[in-house]
């Protein structure tokens, strides 16, 4: 097989893997190599929120796990394909020298064994960065089960490293992937968090100490294949950012590839709103103080569709509003729809010179059409109507019934 005949078989399986964010990396020229600062097409985003692009690619698809949701699962009747480390790194160096990519996301199916495919992709690391000096930013996909050793030398290489967890509990993993498991996935990332630990340490001593996945962990879980609330998967991330410090949890929604029982129908559409709702409230988790017990919980285990999870959160805790903005705190602040950590800094900013007006706000980056039901400045309120969650529900959502608003 030729190599675009591989290149098209590879770069069509890696496609639903999302998590190929190259944010959290700045890689300094060096004579004679290019970095990522060139500009670059819109696969991704960086740090800088500039989009560069990604060669997103598996070293191989000839997998021997029998993962249901998986169209690379061994069961499936494809065609089937693998890069030697060579032939990858000549093709990604020959598109990063034409300018077609700024990085490389690199993945495989288990090909053999964990560690025979993670040999595999340090070679490709080795040749890439060694041989070719190659500057770009490097987005690798741990293979659980790898012996530590292995995944350290990957590390030291790449820039960011991921461990899919596929699956929010080790119920559904077990019942769509049973050769996998949750616990070691958890020590694959377990490693992963005291090694960039360790040479962070040694980065603040010594100046020139090797960097150890400057850009951090990160992880992906499907949206939609197993009947898990959004309770559970929320409880998962949050637990996941809290034990193992990741940079990003990605949602995919899942796509029916394959058919079977335990399997949304083949014509089921991806989840794409649930989505959605899952990343606004990620960003809650991470940016907005919120726990995930605030979201969701169990009398409302599951996000709404037809409003954000932040004003859902406002319109049942009619006791929080109106708030007054000159003298609410941050974390206050923050709890308030239209206002986000920016707004909310440049708000306790501005009352520290004078106490902020209505008109005030809509310059301080606040989105005023939504922020104005749920606040007061000076005492007065923004809109004449007093604060009535269901009739702010009707004004935001026109066509959701009422009922479905439930206050506690």
């Amino acid at each position: 097989m030729d190599i675009l005949n591989k290149l098209s078989i590879l770069a069509s399986a890696a496609k639903y893997d999302v998590s190929c964010s190259s944010s959290g990396v700045s890689r300094k020229n060096k004579a004679g190599t290019g970095n990522t600062a060139s500009c670059g097409i819109c696969h991704t985003w960086s740090s800088d929120g500039r989009c560069i692009s990604l060669l997103k690619i598996l070293l191989s698809n000839d997998c021997i796990f029998d993962c249901r949701y998986c169209v690379n699962r061994r069961s499936n009747d494809i065609p089937r394909a693998s890069f030697t480390p060579r032939e990858l790194a000549d093709l990604t160096i020959q598109f990063y020298r034409r300018n077609y990519i700024e990085g490389l996301f690199l993945s495989a199916a288990v090909e053999k064994s964990p560690n025979y495919t993670m040999e595999k992709i340090i070679k490709v690391l080795t040749l890439l960065r060694e041989e070719y000096e190659f500057n770009g930013y490097i987005h690798v996909k741990v293979i659980p089960g790898a012996d530590p050793s292995l995944i350290n030398q990957a590390g030291l290489m790449a820039d960011r490293m991921s461990v899919n967890i596929e699956q929010p509990t080790e119920q559904s993993l077990r019942l769509l992937a049973p050769q996998k498991s949750l616990p070691v996935m958890y020590a694959s990332m377990q490693q992963l968090k005291e090694k960039i630990q360790m040479h962070k340490e040694d980065r603040r001593r010594f100046r020139h100490a090797p960097r150890f996945v400057p850009a951090g962990q990160s992880t992906q879980m499907i949206i939609g294949a197993t009947p898990d609330s959004d309770l559970t998967i929320l409880h998962t991330t949050q637990a996941l950012y809290q034990n193992f410090g990741l940079k990003r949890v990605y949602y995919s929604a899942y796509v029916p590839v394959n058919q079977d029982v335990n399997l949304p129908a083949p014509l089921t559409a991806p989840p794409l709103l649930r989505e959605h709702r899952l990343y606004q409230s990620d960003w809650l988790l991470r940016y907005y103080h919120f726990k995930a017990e605030e979201i969701v919980d169990p009398a409302h285990a599951n996000l709404e569709t037809d409003i954000d999870p932040k004003t859902s959160w406002a319109l049942r805790h009619p006791e929080f509003f109106p708030l007054e903005v000159n003298r609410a705190s941050y974390e206050e602040l923050l709890r308030v729809p239209g206002i986000g950590p920016i707004s909310a800094r440049r708000i306790i900013s501005q009352r520290r010179v004078a106490a902020v007006s209505t008109d005030q706000l809509k310059k301080l980056g606040v989105v005023f059409k939504r922020a104005q039901y749920f606040v007061t400045c000076k005492g007065r309120r923004p809109v004449k109507q007093p604060f009535d969650p269901v009739a702010i529900r009707r004004i935001m959502v026109p066509e959701a019934p009422i009922t479905q608003l439930t206050l506690f």
